[in-house]
């Protein structure tokens, strides 16, 4: 298995830990150069999806990888993590609806897992 399917379970395992729900994993593979794939999940609120943001962080840390960049703030419902090759969404209180982000991709591949 190579880093990014390894990085892919890894971070889908700690979103997964923390109850995040709904996860969904698109793949860029082959339609963008920046990203491998997206993993879209909810929350029930701002609390659980910071705590799922931090899981990933520490996950993906622990094992070796880096985190490239952390969007969390107090004054927004869709909160994300940057490890490189696979970005990490989780929203709540409606936002994912919002923002549609598998309605934006629908064409691309859901990778089960």
């Amino acid at each position: 298995m190579n880093e990014t399917k390894d990085l892919l379970r890894i971070a889908y395992d700690a979103m997964d830990e923390k109850q995040a729900s709904d996860i969904v994993v698109l793949d860029f593979r082959h339609t963008s150069p920046f990203v491998d794939y997206f993993i879209i999940a909810d929350a029930r609120n701002q609390r659980m999806a910071q705590s799922i943001i931090e899981n990933v962080e520490d996950k993906a840390l622990e094992a070796g990888y880096p985190v490239k960049q952390r969007y969390v703030e107090k004054t927004t419902k869709w909160l994300l993590i940057d490890l490189g090759s696979i970005v990490c969404h989780v929203f709540y209180d409606g936002e994912r609806e919002l923002y549609n982000l598998e309605g934006l991709w629908k064409d691309l591949p859901t990778v089960k897992m």
